[in-house]
């Protein structure tokens, strides 16, 4: 006689094993983002050792960050980063309060907006680095020509962002504010055009922080003004490839510092915000 076995409903359901691409997608994003820079090390460390590069023109990365570890125990490389600093902030803060003003006016005006929309299209594509003749004619290799840079670039980041900020405020809630008694300006710009507004101006921000620390260095690398960029340059010419390689690593670490930097700000003054909650959330 034939005995069948039958399995139990009950019966527990065997795990299925995870694929790599799982595991590695349920790790936290700043051990996700470290496990790609590691990743990136060992591919720049195997393409010098391998013979793949002449290990001349690009140097491995241990013998790279020996020389940044060396550099950040001199005085020249700090006052460096000051000068790039400065020169980021101060084009930073000039272009991001004239825009904001600029874009409050010429968004509030159908009539403004249609004015200059030919005029800001004309002007926004043109390349900053397309001014250094410009710059280099009227202030030389002082502070200004690196903020004429600066400005100019991160101007239109802020200035775009604003006036889709302005534009996109619900007629609903503009005409509520005014059933309410919100009749001046500086009434509804506080209390319905500026929340709209502000992810835009937080968004145009972070954009323009990015690209007032390309300029800074672009200045400083080609107009010759102090910073980091004119200290590359001087490596450069120098054949002390390492040392370059190793300022390229500095600016690049100021880059991810400044975007953190906003992101957390972002956070701070946007808690409220779908966008941030639902990265928050993640």
């Amino acid at each position: 006689m034939t005995h069948t076995t039958v399995k139990s409903p009950l019966a527990p359901i065997p795990a299925r094993r995870r694929s790599p691409r799982e595991t590695l997608l349920r790790l936290p994003p700043a051990a996700l983002g470290a496990v790609g820079t590691l990743l990136f090390l060992l591919l720049w460390e195997l393409v010098p050792r391998l013979g793949l590069v002449p290990a001349r023109f690009l140097p491995p990365p241990t013998e790279v960050l020996v020389h940044l570890v060396a550099h950040l125990g001199t005085g020249r490389f700090w006052s460096a980063v000051g000068n790039t600093l400065l020169g980021w902030a101060l084009g930073l803060a000039i272009a991001s309060v004239a825009a904001v003003l600029l874009g409050m006016v010429i968004g509030s005006s159908t009539f403004l907006r249609r004015f200059t929309s030919s005029t800001i299209e004309f002007l926004r594509p043109i390349p900053s680095v397309a001014l250094i003749p410009l710059a280099v004619l009227l202030f030389g290799v002082e502070i200004e020509s690196k903020l004429l840079l600066v400005v100019y670039a991160s101007f239109w980041q802020v200035l775009i962002q604003v006036l889709y900020g302005v534009a996109d405020v619900d007629p609903v809630a503009a005409n509520t504010a005014r059933s309410f008694g919100l009749t001046s300006y500086a009434a509804r710009l506080r209390h319905v055009v500026w929340p709209t507004t502000l992810p835009y101006l937080m968004t145009g921000l972070r954009l323009a922080a990015a690209v007032a620390l390309i300029l800074a260095v672009t200045a400083e690398l080609l107009i010759g003004t102090p910073g980091l960029g004119r200290e590359i340059a001087v490596a450069q010419s120098g054949g002390a490839t390492a040392q370059m390689y190793a300022l390229v690593l500095a600016t690049g670490f100021i880059g991810v510092l400044i975007n953190i930097s906003f992101r957390a700000l972002q956070r701070r003054f946007l808690g409220w915000h779908s966008s941030i909650r639902a990265e928050v959330d993640k």
